[in-house]
């Protein structure tokens, strides 16, 4: 592999030079800059990118925390961060959490001492206290964190209220909410929105907890609708769970929608790929997963800016699950 002084040797200039053809710094005379690509492409040389990042402490690259990458929801994201920063020359790694925030913490360690230029979070654990040592600027993304720490949300209270005001429209009477975990921020939300709405209309509140998992809604509605034979709907706490409920309907031999609707959240691609089709509450994933890299860009050119919170709408997406 050649090296900066053979390029620069070949080339007939300084290694001073050629650094600064590399690093587009400095004034450089066109005839010497022409020379030294020259050289580069001739011995093909390829700069030691983590000699570089030592120098300039930067690496054109930003780290994606993530607390789940089996969850069909998230690799949705990471491509539209993707999409974003990948023109713009930055390279994405992936951190998955798995919910643990002694991981979490070692990633943002592993990302500092590697001099990662910006994080865009997912994380249900993570406080100010953790991330406000950090240099770099930081997306809190799906959940919000703090008011201090720029994010990108949804408001899943109200998106949950629209999904529960379909089914009532649709005559559902017996709603039952499977929800997912309890720590989770977008999960508490969507089961207070249950609770609320149950409360006002004076329906029965039928709530069964679980994970956003496919295997535990499963087995989740299954002990919800053997506990609750009257139930006419379920609203789930995410797409996976609702299909692990369609899962749990057929096990039963319970015909969705004519004897149970279906109402999922998300809107991830396995809804269309199940039988019946799920109806949602849609998120625009990618425009949520858009917006926070564009976030992230403006906070990279521009580090002063003021934390700002973006919050989407949901759409409902009624496809063959619900009446």
């Amino acid at each position: 592999m050649a090296t900066i002084k053979q390029v620069a040797q070949h080339a007939g200039v300084s290694v001073a030079t050629v650094s600064r053809v590399l690093n587009d710094k400095g004034y450089v005379h066109e005839d010497t800059r022409k020379a030294v690509l020259k050289a580069i492409e001739e011995l093909q040389y390829n700069p030691n990118s983590v000699a570089r990042s030592l120098f300039k402490k930067s690496s054109n690259t930003i780290g994606l925390l993530i607390p789940d990458i089996t969850n069909p929801f998230f690799p949705q994201l990471v491509r539209a961060v993707e999409d974003v920063m990948y023109p713009k020359g930055y390279t994405t790694i992936l951190f998955n959490s798995d919910e643990n925030i002694q991981h979490e913490l070692d990633y943002l360690k592993g990302m500092t001492s590697k001099y990662i230029d910006g994080v865009i979070v997912v994380s249900n654990t993570l406080k100010w206290e953790h991330l406000e040592s950090l240099t770099v600027p930081v997306i809190a993304l799906d959940r919000h964190i703090d008011d201090r720490i720029a994010s990108v949300t949804i408001d899943n209270y109200e998106s949950s209220f629209k999904a529960l005001e379909f089914l009532v429209e649709r005559g559902c009477r017996k709603i039952a909410h499977l929800a997912g975990p309890s720590h989770v921020f977008t999960s508490s939300e969507r089961l207070r929105a249950y609770k609320d709405f149950t409360q006002k209309r004076g329906l029965e509140e039928m709530i069964q907890e679980g994970s956003y998992e496919l295997q535990s809604g499963m087995l989740n509605t299954m002990q919800l609708l053997t506990k609750h034979q009257q139930v006419d709907a379920i609203f789930a706490g995410n797409d996976v769970m609702a299909i692990g409920a369609l899962k749990a309907a057929a096990k039963l031999g319970i015909e969705v929608p004519k004897e149970l609707s279906v109402m999922g959240f998300d809107g991830v691609e396995w809804g269309t790929a199940v039988t019946p089709e799920l109806s949602t509450m849609q998120q625009p994933i990618y425009q949520i997963g858009k917006k926070a890299a564009e976030m992230l860009l403006q906070r990279l050119e521009n580090p002063g800016l003021v934390p700002e919170h973006i919050r989407l709408n949901a759409e409902l997406t009624v496809r063959q699950s619900t009446k």
